[in-house]
């Protein structure tokens, strides 16, 4: 295990170390936002210090673009940068298809955006993300501030006739204020227990008006990098069908085998 590190941060380090040393020379990476996310742009700035890695970066949120000067990437925005090679991001939640509820941090709206600008979408997070079905953590709706009231009347009626198991939806607050995402917006937690279809469910909120994106990723992500406490890590790819498993050893560096064709 990573010195001084709790069992569920040193799963995050593994994860987000092997994630960030798939970034190549001269790719345009979106970089995600939270605590995994954080791991990995730390990373990806060593490797900009030690290795030279040329890469831009186009940041989620204000905090990781602050993350990612500090620590020497070049941040650009998604407009400078185009059509991205990869973005890698952390997950509230991922099932066995790789669909996600993101948005703990209430950055959804811009990985959102970031993600399906990008040849690919790898997720990093610790083993304890990984759900048979979505739903357990509360789902995030940004909404506009104006009649915010009535919008969250509307999904509620909406999520009358969904196969959910729980229909309250819940202001974010920040203290005693109501939380406000990087675009003025604010955010709904939907507490709905069991998502029956996400899919579903998502082309459907999104129809709401004054809803402004949910946090349900669904056929975005294409393979995720599993952290465990001990240091071992699993990458997998669902679009290849195949899971290569590996540990994090002392030095800092992967050590993989493929070992199965499977999901």
């Amino acid at each position: 295990m990573t010195r001084d590190l709790s069992p569920i941060d040193n799963a995050k380090f593994a994860a987000a170390r092997r994630a960030a040393d798939l970034v190549q020379d001269g790719m345009r990476v979106g970089l995600g936002t939270g605590s995994t996310a954080a791991w990995m742009v730390r990373r990806l700035g060593e490797r900009v210090q030690n290795e030279g890695l040329r890469v831009k970066g186009v940041p989620t949120s204000i905090r990781t673009a602050q993350l990612a000067r500090e620590v020497g990437i070049e941040v650009v925005s998604l407009d400078q940068a185009g059509w991205l090679d990869l973005t890698i991001d952390g997950a509230d939640e991922f099932d066995s298809e790789l669909s996600l509820i993101k948005g703990g941090g209430g950055a959804h709206l811009l990985e959102k955006i970031v993600a399906t600008a990008s040849d690919q979408m790898i997720v990093i997070a610790d083993a304890g993300k990984e759900v048979e079905t979505l739903g357990a953590f509360p789902l995030p709706v940004e909404v506009i501030p104006f009649g915010w009231q009535t919008t969250r009347t509307l999904i509620q009626e909406v999520l009358d006739t969904m196969d959910v198991l729980g229909t309250s939806a819940m202001l974010r607050m920040n203290g005693e204020a109501p939380f406000v995402t990087d675009e003025g917006n604010h955010v709904l937690d939907l507490h709905l227990q069991r998502i029956g279809n996400a899919r579903q469910l998502a082309l459907v909120l999104n129809q709401v008006p004054g809803v402004v994106e949910n946090g349900l990723f669904i056929d975005i992500c294409d393979k995720v990098v599993i952290g465990h406490g001990d240091g071992r890590v699993e990458l997998r790819d669902i679009n290849a069908g195949t899971t290569e498993v590996g540990e994090l050893i002392s030095g800092g560096e992967n050590l993989f085998s493929d070992l199965a064709d499977e999901r």
